[in-house]
């Protein structure tokens, strides 16, 4: 079949799921993709709210830097993204240390001198994943070819490489303590902060090498995007049109149809079907057993936990943050476990982006990781229940904002609350969870395969996990996988 002939259905417009489109639309393939609801982005969306334009998640921009995964994929799509270096990538505060995350990393070597020697261990580390992950990474390997592909590039990076194979099978606090480091209470604090948002989990259970890249996110530059994180997945939805696709709004998918091992196509709510050669579901595994007409497995707590997210919607007045050039702001807790409203992370919308909010306000969006199962509980429950957990949640993460941003106080105009039920029905990821899987292995990944030979997946629950960064290359991955299967290269 020629990839002219190929017709290709995405289901969801989340980032992983709108760049595996717009390269499949630029190489000739017939792109269809379809969204349940009336913009794109998911979990990395912007949305409206009285007068506001607010992020989905505390989501930084990242991977724009040369050579990153977004500069490449906008090099390849013609793409101008509308960013802009930050200063501060974002801001750390723990009771009275306050450390700003920058490219040169100065504030942290100032306050712990003694994780010199790890700083540049982690940085070779780190420049040696971002040139083998270029232009896409063959891992989990399906074939011999991945064996080969990955080989050259080995060969290529050599010898760094050898060097990577000793990072591979040790966990982070591991890697602490052959500096000596797993004893400074506040290091390990401040390295699982960061692991937390950007891994899933914590230097207690965190791969070396996933956490080599992650602390290298400030380093490698954080990007403000003018008009919120939501431009980036609007754009691509712009690139799969432009390059002769079609994406749709408005339309939920609530079956696939198949024989055996091959999906014919799918059905919508509104009574459409639609018939495709190819299938690229931006869907957590469960989501898509939904689809079949299967019941998922019931959820189980795992150690390290998988998690969900509780959001703050609040508009702002613009004087409450006087922070020059520091839109993101991460606080934990003076004790206790992270996540569950003890670590947060703050967006806060530029001053200068009139787009995003009211004149003298701004939007702000506020995370923290939470487990989802108490949250349908509490809803089973009663509304009442649900509802005097949210309250109590709300009260919680209020309270350690205004313990490190005073101004805080007084100056917030209204307030909207998202739990993992929200997520649930927002984005049709079965029961809530979002961020994908704690990166604690580099070898129990998932890949883009599933049980059918024409359906693939792509976002966050496939390797390499979440961030932009991240669902591109596991997009790019799916594409490779895709087209091989057809016995294409594409163009």
């Amino acid at each position: 079949m020629d990839i002219q002939d190929l017709h290709c259905i995405v289901i969801g417009a989340g980032t992983g799921g709108l760049a595996a489109g717009a390269l499949l639309a630029r190489k000739g393939a017939q792109v269809t993709l379809l969204e349940m609801q009336d913009y794109p982005g998911g979990c990395a969306g912007t949305f409206s709210l009285g007068g506001y334009r607010f992020d989905a998640g505390a989501t930084i921009g990242c991977g724009f830097h040369e050579g990153g995964p977004m500069d490449a994929l906008g090099r390849e799509l013609d793409i101008s993204w509308p960013v802009k270096l930050e200063p501060v990538a974002w801001q750390y505060r723990h009771r009275d240390l306050s450390l700003d995350l920058t490219l040169t990393r100065t504030a942290v070597l100032d306050r712990f001198p003694r994780s010199a020697a790890f700083w540049k261990e982690q940085s070779m580390l780190a420049e040696l994943l971002w040139k083998l992950s270029y232009g896409g990474l063959s891992w989990p390997v399906a074939s011999p070819r991945d064996l080969a592909n990955l080989a050259q590039k080995a060969v290529t990076a050599f010898p760094g490489t050898a060097r990577l194979l000793k990072f591979a099978t040790m966990t982070a606090l591991e890697w602490l303590e052959s500096h000596g480091l797993n004893t400074d209470g506040q290091f390990v604090r401040f390295i699982d902060a960061q692991l937390l948002v950007s891994v899933q989990t914590t230097s207690r259970f965190a791969n070396a090498v996933n956490a080599a890249i992650a602390l290298d996110l400030p380093v490698s530059g954080a990007s403000r995007i003018d008009g919120g994180i939501g431009r980036i997945p609007e754009l691509l939805a712009d690139s799969i049109e432009r390059y002769g696709g079609a994406v749709l709004y408005g339309k939920k998918v609530d079956r696939i149809d198949s024989i055996r091992r091959e999906v014919l196509g799918v059905e919508t709510t509104d009574g459409d079907a639609l018939a495709a050669d190819l299938v690229i579901a931006n869907l957590t595994p469960d989501s898509l057993a939904l689809l079949e007409g299967r019941t998922p497995e019931p959820a189980v707590e795992t150690l390290p936990p998988r998690w969900g997210a509780f959001t703050l919607y609040l508009g702002v007045d613009s004087a409450a943050f006087s922070l020059p050039g520091i839109n993101h702001v991460q606080i934990t807790a003076s004790e206790g476990e992270l996540g569950e409203g003890r670590s947060i992370f703050v967006s806060i919308s530029p001053e200068d982006d009139p787009t995003r909010s009211p004149d003298g306000l701004r939007a702000v969006t506020i995370s923290t990781h939470t487990r989802p199962g108490p949250w349908f509980e509490a809803l089973a429950q009663s509304r009442q229940s649900y509802q005097e957990m949210k309250e109590r949640y709300t009260s919680e993460v209020l309270s350690l904002l205004k313990e490190q941003l005073p101004e805080a106080a007084g100056a917030i105009r209204s307030i909207t609350a998202g739990t993992p039920v929200t997520w649930e029905r927002w984005t049709g990821r079965r029961g809530g969870y979002v961020g994908g899987y704690p990166q604690t292995s580099l070898f129990d990944v998932r890949s883009p395969s599933s049980n059918y030979d024409n359906l693939f997946f792509v976002g966050d629950s496939i390797f390499p996990g979440q961030s932009m960064p991240g669902v591109v290359t596991g997009a790019r991955r799916c594409v490779e996988l895709a087209l091989r299967r057809y016995g294409k290269k594409g163009g």
